[in-house]
């Protein structure tokens, strides 16, 4: 059996008390339901009644120190205190707070309060923020960070319960309070049955049901994802309400499938930043009856003209032709919103991972004559050997759904873009190969079409759209695979085991809960509006009906411990290990701006964590005692990610470098990941051109209507086969909003408060984590104002600030500014 040593610690419980009466002096923060919903006046009203009578609100303190024989040996319960003047406590009309004021009799044979119970009479919920008791004998002031809604007693079967911000391992518990721990936990669980109401608390697991309706037909069915080998997928968070029956049919498609207008020229797209849209009549009506009320107030800054206007997007402001350069292409798959893909070509011409019986041959038709030719000198074998191709590589993902996609508005191929590490530094494509199933049957192999650069002419015409193609894959790769299901679905399954197995008072629930916050109700919205069955997602990105389809069988290689960024960058060939470079790696493009932030980025992160968790862990059998942890872990391996309970590559959760490198892996993808593929959208994607979403034809073919349109007026064809107008107009208000950070955004290396943990030494290293990131944030500026580092700024001359942390700003400004880490996956 694992003995329990405690290590040192601020814990103030046990100091010597002589006071045998005293009065606790209490400040209790918490803000009413109708400043949080402005229309429910009636919850102020009938507050506001009940409170003439008054003790509608009560506190009441549990020891934890003294345990009650005659309550099965909880903690003793002090008196009942009861929040006075309601009615006439104002709010902060900054933060819409309300602040009251306690007084509790302390009495020894309660001695230190380590929790506290609240209940609340009124007929609707309260959110409380905090309780702070000041000059507590023996131990001073002790910090109950809340953050919940207080709903009704009624609408509960158990006490609402409060701990302090004291840490404990479960074995440290104090015992007047380890029946109300594990009993916290219990209700969190739930039972299982029964639909959940939003006042129930619980934390429970259920597979992707919710996003089609088979009932109305084909158009409207789509598989259950999670729980079957043919659809793998982690878990969401179980709501107790059926299978979600709404979709955005038939407006919404038919506006996407049918625009009534195109972009005519390029000015036609930039006429939405400079001087906005006029809707055609009849469209504004069908348009309000379509879109997501969330979407409503982005997408339609109507000044009673129906004009939509849109800020310019970074990518443009400084050159707005700069996007359709070479060099541009090639940065942004270092420095753009989806630097994540792009890898080391290991071979030539490029292979195929997928099974010659089912697929015949997918092998690339690149040759070398394709190539040699741009390759300043250099022959095939001699850019492999020094390292200088690279391959941004979608032909595999795709190839297998590309029949089915192309039955759709769709008109789309596979593709693999090769690329040439110049000697400034910068990347230029070599060659773009799209590829189709052969039409007589997928297992005859691919009919594949290569494209090399050209600058004038109907040929440079060809390449600007070969390279849009392959836009068009990456964004929809990035949307589905990088953003959704690498961040908000994989994490998803962390915040519910954290909640369900982990007491708020064990260090690890208090390391991780901040970069939790908002992801359970982001990806519940998600699931409504944006990737359900018909939903905005499905209109804007080119597998539409299957997309989330996709992203499961794309999950069936998803392995956690890849995750990793060292170990990302080494799996795509960018880094090779090497003790005498810094973080121990060396990369093979020396100017990655994602990599060489990111790799700061980690490595201050884990030097973070691992000072926390060896704080409470000094040796490793308290990691194989500690009972919470194991559940937590083993829930979040067999129910959570069940899909892949069976993989040898989960960690075992037995050491301190197990613990600090999966929790290092959770922060760094909720934060400092999430942030590199989430915060560029707009800067890069705002401007549809350069980031097309939807091909709508194929590549025109010589003699063909269309391949004489493309001779006489390119930009019109080019338009023509990329994202329509609507589903650009859609398209960007979506990711107008995805791109924003909020008011009250926590970024990393902040807390919501400075006092979140009662342990000293957490605090010291906590602190000296958000130093090293102001550092890092001052080395960013120096090399994006360094013209050595091409890529950080590139042609269209946008710095790379996406992995900029931000930990210095505490300003709460927000909006579109292209840089910050938050905490969480939040939006």
């Amino acid at each position: 059996m694992v003995k329990c040593k405690k290590p040192n610690s601020s814990n103030k419980l046990m100091g010597a008390v002589d006071v045998k009466e005293k009065r606790l002096n209490g400040v209790v923060v918490l803000m009413k339901k109708n400043v949080l919903d402005f229309n429910d006046f009636c919850a102020s009203l009938s507050d506001g009644v009940h409170e003439l009578v008054g003790k509608r609100v009560s506190f009441q303190l549990i020891s934890a120190v003294n345990a009650d024989p005659e309550n099965t040996m909880r903690g003793r319960l002090g008196q009942t205190v009861f929040l006075e003047k309601w009615i006439r406590t104002g709010t902060s009309a900054a933060i819409g707070e309300s602040i009251f004021k306690l007084t509790f009799n302390w009495d020894a044979d309660v001695g230190v309060p380590g929790a506290f119970i609240v209940k609340n009479l009124h007929n609707s919920e309260f959110y409380l923020k905090s309780l702070t008791l000041e000059d507590v004998p023996g131990t001073g002031k002790i910090h109950f960070f809340c953050n919940s809604w207080i709903y009704p007693a009624h609408r509960y079967k158990y006490n609402r319960i409060f701990f302090a911000n004291q840490s404990y391992l479960p074995c440290y518990t104090p015992e007047p309070l380890r029946k109300y721990r594990e009993e916290e936990l219990v209700n969190l669980r739930g039972n299982g049955r029964g639909e959940l109401k939003e006042w129930d608390r619980v934390y429970d697991y259920e597979y992707y049901n919710d996003l089609g309706d088979p009932d109305k037909g084909p158009d409207t069915a789509r598989p259950v994802l999670g729980g079957s080998n043919k659809y793998p997928y982690p878990r969401r968070g179980k709501t107790g309400r059926p299978p979600t029956k709404k979709v955005l049919v038939p407006e919404l498609k038919v506006l996407c499938d049918n625009t009534p207008n195109e972009f005519d020229t390029f000015q036609n797209v930039l006429n939405l930043y400079e001087g906005g849209l006029q809707l055609p009549s009849g469209q504004w009506d069908k348009i309000k009856d379509s879109i997501p009320f969330e979407m409503l107030k982005e997408l339609f800054r109507s000044d009673g003209e129906k004009l939509l206007k849109f800020p310019t997007p970074q990518v443009i402001i400084e050159n707005k032709l700069a996007w359709r350069t070479d060099e541009e292409f090639g940065r942004e798959m270092l420095a753009g919103v989806n630097p994540v893909s792009i890898s080391l070509l290991q071979e030539f011409p490029p292979s195929s991972q997928l099974d010659p019986k089912v697929y015949g041959n997918q092998k690339s038709s690149i040759t070398k004559k394709h190539i040699e030719k741009n390759l300043n000198g250099l022959t095939v074998n001699e850019a492999l050997r020094k390292n200088k191709l690279f391959i941004l590589d979608h032909h595999d993902t795709l190839m297998t759904y590309l029949n089915r996609i192309n039955t759709t508005k769709t008109k789309t191929y596979a593709s693999r873009t090769l690329l040439l590490l110049k000697n400034d530094g910068t990347l230029t494509p070599l060659a773009i190969e799209l590829s189709l199933p052969h039409p007589k049957g997928e297992a005859l192999g691919a009919v594949n079409k290569v494209y090399t650069p050209a600058g004038n002419g109907v040929e440079g015409s060809v390449w600007q759209l070969a390279k849009a193609y392959a836009a068009v894959n990456d964004s929809g790769v990035h949307q589905l695979i990088s953003h959704w299901l690498n961040t908000h679905a994989v994490i998803e399954p962390f915040v519910i085991a954290t909640n369900r197995q982990l007491s708020v008072l064990h260090p690890i629930h208090k390391l991780l809960h901040p970069h939790f916050r908002d992801t359970m109700n982001m990806n519940a919205l998600a699931r409504q509006i944006l990737i359900n069955a018909g939903g905005v997602l499905e209109n804007t990105v080119f597998p539409a009906k299957f997309s989330m389809e996709l992203s499961s069988v794309v999950y069936k290689k998803w392995v956690f411990t890849e995750h990793a960024l060292p170990v990302d960058l080494i799996n795509r060939g960018i880094a090779v290990a090497d003790s005498t470079h810094p973080h121990g790696l060396r990369l093979l493009i020396k100017d990655y701006p994602y990599a060489v932030d990111g790799l700061e980025i980690w490595s201050a992160i884990k030097t973070w964590v691992h000072e926390y968790c060896s704080f409470y862990y000094p040796k490793d059998d308290l990691i194989q005692g500690d009972a919470e942890l194991q559940s937590w872990w083993a829930e979040l391996r067999d129910v959570g990610h069940g899909d892949k309970k069976d993989e040898p590559w989960w960690p075992k959760m037995q050491t301190l470098s197990e613990l600090t490198e999966v929790c290092t892996i959770v922060i760094w993808v909720a934060s400092a990941y999430h942030a590199a593929v989430n915060f560029g959208q707009y800067p890069y994607a705002g401007y549809l051109p350069n980031r097309p979403t939807i091909s709508r034809h194929f590549m025109p073919e010589r003699g063909t209507p269309e391949y004489a349109e493309l001779e006489s007026n390119p930009d019109q064809a080019f338009l023509k086969i990329i994202t329509s107008q609507f589903q650009t107009l859609l398209g960007i208000s979506l990711i107008e909003i995805l791109s924003r950070h909020s008011t009250d955004e926590v970024y990393l290396g902040q807390r919501d408060t400075p006092d979140w943990t009662s342990d000293a030494v957490p605090l010291a290293a906590f602190k000296r984590f958000g130093e090293k990131l102001v550092k890092i944030e001052n080395r960013i500026v120096e090399m994006n104002n360094n013209k050595l580092w091409r890529n950080r700024v590139g042609p269209v001359k946008v710095p790379y600030t996406l992995l900029y942390p931000n930990t210095s700003d505490h300003t709460r400004v927000g909006g579109l500014t292209g840089r910050g880490i938050p905490n969480s996956v939040s939006i």
